[in-house]
């Protein structure tokens, strides 16, 4: 099998990587060349035990590491996704990324980085915890049943971020979101008074450009494929887990996030 068709099906997803890990597609690119034609002069670098994906990882990581790694600073005067992961230590964005952009098991990151699966395991824990960290914000909560509120409120709390209250009807969401602008909302959509959770987020968003997390009974309303529907949808019953993990991928992924976070 020639390099470009074991290879080749991997290459953009590799260019994918390189640049979340540089912070540039300049930069990224720069070192996809590098690792091409170090692999072109000399294939037999590219170990043939392992998986050709995860070969070609590994080896790109080989080559990278040897020109110094030399990483992007981060522009301090703007906050998007790409400056929050070029705030990780190059190590931890190595292991993050391996694994939460590029989808690969721990095991085969840890081979892929020359590390244990201990080692990979601990890296990944600092970065959640690192990104954690710079993503506290204010939340509102619109939720009318009392005890899933106080669940949310709990499970926010959890996670470091401040709960600005709790609005049970469209006119009493509208009116919090206005006196302290939250950096994020988690909504349900069938509120206390008959009133639409939806159209309380509409109208918050014409003031304010802030994440939105529907949380409902009923997803079926949102998911029509008519109109323009939201990113994050969670079912009720929730799982916690989900709803954490649509927090930190709401924040995460939102620029202005930090614009409003908690002091």
């Amino acid at each position: 099998m020639s390099l470009v068709e074991q290879f080749g099906p991997h290459l953009p997803f590799l260019r994918r990587y390189a640049r979340a890990l540089t912070g540039s597609q300049e930069s990224g690119d720069s070192y996809i060349r590098a690792s091409l034609t170090a692999l072109a002069e000399d294939p037999s670098q590219v170990s043939d035990e392992l998986p050709a994906r995860q070969a070609l990882y590994r080896f790109f990581h080989v080559i990278w590491g040897s020109t110094g790694a030399r990483l992007e600073r981060p522009d301090a005067s703007s906050v998007t996704p790409e400056t929050r992961l070029q705030s990780l230590a190059p190590i931890e964005r190595q292991a993050f990324l391996l694994t939460a952009l590029e989808g690969f098991q721990v095991s085969e990151a840890a081979t892929i980085l020359g590390k244990t699966v201990q080692q990979v395991e601990e890296l990944i824990a600092k970065a959640h915890s690192d990104i954690e960290a710079t993503l506290s914000t204010k939340v509102l909560i619109i939720e009318d049943e009392p005890v899933i509120a106080a669940d949310l409120e709990s499970l926010v709390e959890e996670l470091g971020h401040e709960v600005t209250g709790n609005a049970t009807t469209h006119t009493e969401a509208v009116a919090m979101a206005r006196a302290n602008p939250p950096g994020l909302i988690l909504c349900d959509i069938q509120l206390a008074d008959n009133s639409s959770g939806i159209e309380a987020a509409h109208e918050i968003l014409e003031e304010l450009d802030v994440p939105i997390i529907f949380i409902t009974a009923f997803p079926e309303r949102l998911l029509t494929g008519e109109r323009p529907e939201p990113t994050y949808l969670i079912p009720k019953p929730f799982q916690e887990n989900t709803v954490k993990a649509a927090i930190g991928q709401a924040l995460f992924f939102h620029p202005s996030s930090e614009s409003v976070a908690a002091e």
